[in-house]
């Protein structure tokens, strides 16, 4: 018998006997003085239950809605938890609070913009740091590409997903805020900020901001299920990072980096697989994105990176994504499309990016992106304009930036691919992105100003030709002339008080 997998099952089985503990006044979260009463959640959640905003709620260890235990997907127990608008929840950091949503089971966390529903960690103000809790698991009963067609969630907690009902409602999650998960259970097995596994399309995922994170904003593990309106900020790992059949539509995400939170396995702003050994089974990973801004952690040539800065995009292991009207900028490197199977879907217009701006930063290096000695045409280096040859390319000319990370706009594993060609047929490379209307106080960590500045040739030229899932408007990025993150989005959370 296989005594460590039998030992596996036994401690999942104790934790789903544990019930949930009842207010208790007396004990407050570390550091968090409250007049308010603090709830503590531990266990499994049966049935219908409500957090209001009056309480505060702390989670303690593996927080289950609904009881599924094994990869049949047969719950044992079903619930459905309510989380009503300003509600705060807190994540225990001792013993790595989590809530996890089982198949079956569901969550109807629907804020609204003045008053967002908040995660968070049990620290004070000052105090918090990236990883301090779990995070929000969300396991549904959509396709992936698993053998089976079932699986639990990396880390071995106890988090069951997959089935074939790819309409499949997991509940809602809407003007949420998600600071300071993301923990390792076992070494490179994490806990994402959320975490979707096999999530359906009759979920709801729009407007959710997660931050700080100390691994993956969002990660999807197959799925069908649409976002809408993410935030990814300032997280260690991946913001967006796709894998095992994922094929849902999201549109209209932001992504900030910090030049100094950075992860060992290196930090992207996409990481997209179709599995973790590049198989073809299928579905394959081939989710739509539209209107996507990522903004690297390169605001300047004198800004200090954390070495471990990789990839805006890394394209890798058979995947098939589709990336539209988009801009992305400051990043060592720009798209990388990564193995041979994922270079022949790109030759196959089945990997697809298209409409996308890619912006280099003025005076890092001579390419933008801190390479050896490469500087695009019409740059200055020095007092010299480089004049010589076709806007848009690049010259053997100028010094390279003196500290690492460097990169490039383009990589591939393919020497004789000339990627640079593929992207620019349907896409545009620019010197630096205040070319293209980038503010550069979206760098800031407070108050970041996320619109194109006027006039910017952002403001138009988006095209949803044959992608008429997304909802048609004239920019290409996340934002036009409106900012949908105004009061429900919070840019400093390490020095927010949420309550007395």
């Amino acid at each position: 018998m296989n005594l460590k997998m039998n030992a596996k099952k036994m401690m999942v089985a104790i934790l789903a006997t544990i019930t949930m503990v009842s207010c208790k006044k007396e004990e407050k979260p570390i550091d968090q003085p409250t007049d308010k009463s603090v709830v503590e959640l531990s266990g499994t959640i049966s049935g219908n239950r409500t957090l209001d905003k009056d309480s505060v709620y702390l989670l303690k260890g593996f927080v289950r809605v609904g009881e599924d235990l094994t990869l049949s997907g047969t719950p044992t127990k079903t619930g459905i938890l309510t989380i009503e608008p300003g509600t705060v929840i807190l994540g225990d950091r001792e013993t790595k609070g989590t809530l996890i949503i089982h198949r079956g089971s569901r969550i109807l966390a629907e804020g609204t913009a003045d008053n967002p529903i908040i995660f968070t960690s049990e620290k004070g103000p000052g105090l918090k740091n990236p990883g301090d809790w779990g995070g929000v698991v969300i396991c549904g009963k959509a396709t992936n590409n698993f053998p089976g067609g079932s699986a639990e969630l990396e880390g071995g907690y106890g988090a069951f997903h997959g089935g074939n009902d790819d309409t499949d409602n997991s509940g809602k999650l809407k003007y949420v805020r998600i600071e300071y998960a993301g923990i390792p259970v076992n070494p490179n097995q994490e806990i994402n900020s959320l975490t979707l596994g096999s999530v359906g399309s009759g979920t709801l995922i729009s407007y959710v901001q997660c931050s700080y994170g100390g691994d993956d904003a969002f990660e999807w593990f197959g799925g069908t299920v649409n976002c809408d309106h993410l935030v990814a900020y300032r997280c260690l790992d991946d913001d967006m990072d796709c894998d095992n059949g994922f094929r849902g539509n999201v549109q209209f995400v932001l992504s900030l980096k910090d030049p100094n939170l950075a992860d060992q396995s290196g930090s992207n702003g996409f990481e997209v697989d179709n599995d973790g050994s590049g198989s073809l089974n299928t579905p394959f990973t081939s989710p739509s994105f539209s209107n996507i801004t990522l903004i690297g952690p390169k605001q300047n040539r004198e800004t200090t990176l954390n070495i471990q800065f990789q990839n805006l995009a890394h394209l890798r292991r058979s995947c098939k994504i589709k990336i539209y009207n988009s801009v992305g900028t400051a990043y060592p490197s720009g798209i990388f499309i990564d193995g041979t199977n994922a270079i022949n879907a790109a030759k196959n217009n089945e990997l697809v990016i298209k409409n996308f701006v890619l912006a280099g930063v003025e005076n890092w290096g001579g390419n933008g992106f801190g390479d050896t000695g490469r500087v695009f045409v019409n740059a200055i280096v020095g007092t010299q304009k480089v004049s010589t040859g076709t806007p848009g390319d690049s010259v053997l000319i100028g010094k390279s930036h003196p500290t690492n990370p460097k990169g490039l706009p383009f990589k591939t594993t393919d020497a004789s691919w000339t990627i640079q060609d593929w992207f620019k047929t349907t896409n545009s490379l620019v010197d630096k992105y205040g070319d293209v209307g980038v503010d550069a106080s979206v760098f800031g960590a407070e108050n970041p100003n996320v619109l194109p500045i006027a006039g910017s040739s952002l403001l138009s030229g988006a095209d949803f030709t044959g992608i008429s899932q997304f909802t048609s408007v004239a920019y290409k990025g996340a934002f036009g002339t409106t900012d949908w993150t105004t009061t429900w989005v919070e840019w400093i959370p390490g020095s927010k008080k949420y309550y007395e």
